[in-house]
């Protein structure tokens, strides 16, 4: 990890994981946060992005590798521009991820958070009930059923979301930030 910028300066925070994991309900919560503290945000949600930046890409191995890589660029302009950036997409491939890390810590901190929720809670959260039509055989390449998710080999934090609340799972993430001096401690963000 490069040297850290000065508190304002851009970063990235990158939530990995499974499709019900939690990513985005806990990037939504701290989001706010990050704004109490000074910071522009700019969230890179997989959802929308999809619909806005990389919209005609399907589920193919090498569309999702294509997704990911035009987050990973966009995240690092912005964060170079001084933003702070979050991204919550399932980005399943190590490969894919080690590249976004590289883009961006040429000009500021990564920090990678798997939400490492487990295929069977996030099946039963089945918040969009795509786990129900992947398992009937109904959609192809679901990652974590009929395609891989390689889980990331040494994130910043791995958050284990099970049992936790939303809340929860975001103040883990503060507190994770302050540890790695991307964020100052509530007290520094507040004098």
């Amino acid at each position: 990890m490069p040297a850290l910028p000065a508190p304002g300066a851009g970063f990235v925070l990158w939530f990995t994981g499974l499709s019900g994991a939690g990513k985005t309900t806990i990037a939504n919560i701290v989001e706010p946060e990050l704004e109490r503290r000074g910071f522009v945000v700019d969230h890179l949600d997989g959802d929308i992005v999809r619909t806005h930046l990389s919209k005609g890409l399907g589920f193919s191995k090498e569309d999702r590798d294509t997704n990911i890589a035009r987050i990973g660029w966009v995240s690092s302009r912005l964060a170079r521009a001084g933003a702070a950036v979050i991204v919550s997409a399932i980005s399943p491939y190590e490969e894919l991820r080690r590249h976004a890390r590289g883009l961006v810590e040429q000009h500021a901190p990564f920090v990678e958070i798997h939400v490492a929720t487990p295929l069977e809670e996030c099946a039963r959260r089945d918040p969009k009930g795509l786990y129900a039509a992947a398992f009937a055989g109904e959609i192809d390449e679901f990652t974590g059923v009929s395609a891989p998710y390689e889980e990331p080999r040494d994130p910043e934090l791995r958050l284990e979301t099970t049992g936790l609340t939303p809340p929860e799972s975001a103040a883990i993430v503060i507190e994770r930030l302050e540890e790695l001096n991307v964020l100052p401690s509530r007290v520094e963000a507040e004098s």
